[in-house]
């Protein structure tokens, strides 16, 4: 999750600079009346909605040091709940700059009982009932659009079960707490009323807990995409959002960010003992894109197609024992997708989905021998993002956009047959977070006057 976090730091970093971009575009013909400067200053309440992937590593040991099994569990689940914050609006050597403070708090339906070691013997059940955090927020504004960063301190309740030979020898509920860290935009909607898009990373402490003569080591680890609504009280609700801008055409670029799996995997040596657990190959992405728009008043129709190179690895999962050691990887993966946005003057807001591929290597070592595999896998992606003007502090021209996007790929199930009594199966899901740069041919994207 911290590569995930690494890219979504150059997502606000981008964002950032296309808030802070040239600021002498004139002001679009309005027929109705807008405020002179959009002031973010003031109290705001408002609701989220997203979801949570958690990338938590736990080890299962009997005293001694003598390790049974290594594994991610991972937590996923639908999450949602409320914010209440404060902005300060000043100005700065950059320009309008936001300072702010925000609390929030969630509930969590994320849950992971997919885990079943050492034989399907021992089973494992984590989840994350609800969390809250308190952050200090600083940003850019461009009048209507702030991008920020986020980081303070984070709480949340992790309950986490080991049942063995189907009686329960370990269930624990505690509160943990430690820090979050993230990034976001917001931008106004009209009246008093702002959406956002924000990453929140989460590390929730590590702890060993004993249970007869065992221990579990887990590590709490989470990602949460999350879109928000929010109402600034006595804010600037006479605020009327400009025309369009121009998004018709062709274009092309380059993208960076970070991805996690969630493989849900088995594997059967000899004798019939299997094991089902997660891989999660974890690591940076990189690549790019070709795509073309067409507009229709405010809204975007689009095509776009993309490939990646990948660093992405999980090197810890050890199972069946350990007789057996994993090196999973996602080394490429690429998608062709169709895009659907609505133009809020110049911030696009879109969806996305279409056809996904990707190559899939496992290496194993284990008790019946050394084994290498490398498939390739169709599936499908689906995601959402945001693209901005990119003028790199005036560096750029009108011609180049940013964007900071999620998407949730599934290549589907591969299984392979080995040294006669091997079985391994792995279903690969993957978490994306990418920031890019865009060049469009044929009109710059400004504002349509």
């Amino acid at each position: 999750m911290k590569r995930i976090f690494a890219g979504v730091v150059l997502a606000g970093t981008a964002a950032v600079s296309a808030q802070a971009a040239d600021l002498a575009v004139k002001a679009p013909y309005l027929k109705a009346p807008v405020a002179a400067v959009y002031d973010w200053t003031g109290f705001y309440i408002g609701a989220n909605v997203g979801v949570g992937l958690g990338r938590n590593l736990q080890t299962h040991a009997y005293p001694g040091g003598a390790s049974l099994n290594t594994t991610y569990l991972q937590p996923q689940g639908v999450i949602g709940g409320g914010q209440i914050g404060y902005n300060w609006q000043l100005g700065s050597f950059l320009g309008p700059m936001l300072l702010g403070l925000e609390a929030d708090i969630q509930g969590s339906g994320a849950s992971d009982g997919y885990t079943s070691l050492n034989g399907l013997a021992t089973n494992y059940n984590q989840k994350l009932d609800w969390f809250g955090t308190v952050r200090g927020r600083v940003g850019l504004v461009r009048g209507p659009a702030v991008a920020y960063f986020t980081g303070g301190y984070a709480v949340g309740s992790v309950k986490t079960t080991v049942t063995e030979g189907g009686l329960v020898a370990f269930d624990n509920s505690k509160t943990r707490s430690g820090w979050v860290i993230g990034s976001g935009v917001e931008a106004a909607l009209g009246g008093n009323w702002t959406g956002k898009i924000e990453y929140l990373y989460l590390d929730l402490g590590n702890q060993t807990d004993f249970f007869g003569n065992q221990s579990l080591r887990t590590e709490v680890r989470e990602s949460i995409f999350r879109a928000g609504l929010n109402y600034r009280i006595g804010g600037n609700g006479t605020y009327i959002t400009p025309p369009p801008a121009n998004w018709a055409g062709l274009y092309i670029g380059g993208n960076f960010g970070g991805a996690t799996g969630r493989d849900r995997s088995s594997l059967t040596l000899g004798g019939g003992q299997t094991d089902t657990f997660n891989l999660a190959p974890d690591g940076f992405i990189g690549g790019g894109q070709i795509g073309y728009n067409w507009q229709a008043s405010n809204w975007v129709f689009g095509v776009e197609a993309d490939f990646q190179g990948s660093t992405q690895k999980d090197q810890r999962a050890s199972v069946l024992g350990p007789r057996a050691y994993y090196d999973a990887k996602l080394p490429w993966f690429g998608t062709a997708r169709g895009r659907i946005g609505y133009s809020l003057g110049s911030t696009l807001f879109y969806g996305t989905a279409g056809y996904a591929y990707g190559n899939i290597k496992s290496d194993i070592v284990s008790s019946i021998g050394n084994y290498s595999f490398k498939t390739t896998k169709g599936g499908w992606a689906a995601g959402a993002g945001i693209e901005t003007p990119f003028q790199l502090f005036g560096l750029l021209g009108p011609n180049w956009t940013s964007k900071t996007e999620y998407l949730y790929v599934d290549l589907g199930s591969t299984t392979d047959v080995f040294g006669g009594t091997g079985i391994n199966t792995t279903k690969v899901t993957e978490h994306i977070l990418r920031t890019g740069i865009n060049y469009h041919f044929n009109q710059p994207v400004v504002a349509k006057y």
